[in-house]
């Protein structure tokens, strides 16, 4: 039986096992971030906060997309290491981290200013 995605598992051979699942672990790790991303912006969709409603919609946005690329990242580092595995070839670096990352201090740097200043302390 042919494993998939052939581009990954046509490349080498198996590598130890561990090594495997755990690149399959920290898979699973960043697909959970990306999910709670998701349902984080989903609550600040359908709550009734008090924020400026353009704020809130470009803070949900940052969240749904940095949940996208989390999740489109996390699959893309995970074939890319799988691969380097099993051709013994140096890891790759990085990975959706960063960019990540960026989503959610743009995000939390929103929410802080819309709470400060565009709202003002207990107003």
């Amino acid at each position: 039986m042919a494993r998939w995605p052939q581009q990954v598992y046509g490349a080498g051979s198996d590598p130890d096992p561990r090594f495997t699942l755990a690149n399959e672990r920290t898979f699973l790790a960043w697909i959970r971030t990306s999910g709670a991303l998701f349902a984080l912006a989903l609550a600040l969709e359908v709550l009734d906060l008090a924020l400026t409603p353009w704020v809130r919609d470009v803070i949900v946005v940052l969240l749904a997309a940095g949940a996208l690329w989390g999740a489109v990242g996390s699959w893309l580092s995970w074939a890319r290491t799988e691969r380097a595995l099993r051709t013994d070839m140096s890891l790759p670096g990085g990975g959706p981290y960063l960019v990540l990352a960026a989503f959610l201090v743009l995000a939390v740097a929103l929410f802080l200013i819309d709470v400060a200043v565009i709202r003002g302390f207990g107003s």
